[in-house]
Order: structure tokens, then sequence, then C-alpha cells
């Protein structure tokens, strides 16, 4: 088995946490092993999750795989918002300042 490179960060918001791994893909965001857009239906959700991907202009070129958990539906997608961002911040130091700048590593 190859050894397989990503970028990883855990996100906190109100009792939610969320393990956050990068990898080099087109752009699937999988959440407990099933697509984002079937665990989270409504828009205000998912527009909050892939925010820190659209700020940085990086939306095709990570695959997001995360497991969540606790908390209610608006703390986790607040959650995983935050790990993407930390991730990113792994992944690209230079990412950083855009992502304070819209408040998203906090």
């Amino acid at each position: 088995m190859e050894k397989q490179n990503y970028f990883y960060g855990t996100g906190r918001r109100k009792t939610s946490i969320a393990q956050v791994r990068l990898l080099p893909g087109n752009g699937a965001i999988i959440i407990n092993g099933v697509p984002y857009e079937e665990l989270f239906p409504r828009l205000e959700h998912r527009q909050t999750i892939v925010q820190p991907l659209l700020v940085t202009e990086t939306l095709n070129k990570y695959n997001t795989m995360v497991k969540v958990a606790g908390g209610g539906i608006s703390g986790q997608s607040g959650a995983i918002c935050h790990g993407i961002a930390r991730a990113l911040v792994r992944a690209n130091e230079t990412l950083k300042p855009i992502l304070r700048q819209n408040g998203l590593l906090t």
C-alpha cells in the first residue's frame, strides 16, 4: 500500500467537532461516508461548508473527507467550515491571511 498525502484540520463550533482531511482530487466532499448534498439539504449549510474553498479558489483542487460528531446541523456545518480552513492553512500557509480576513479561522 502506498502512502497517501493529505492535510488535516480539526474544526469546532458549539458542541460539534469535525475532523477534516484534504486529499488532492477533483472537489468531492464526503461527510461521514455520505456526499454532503445528502447530509445537508439546506443551501445555507452547504454554502457554509464550501466557503473556505471558494474564498481561496481551491474548490476543485482537493477532495474533502470529514468525520463530524456532536451538536446540531448548524453547528456541524460551522465546525466543518472551520476544519477545512485549518486544513487549507496546513496545505498552503499563504492562504492564511485570506481565510483570516473572511473570519474563517476563529
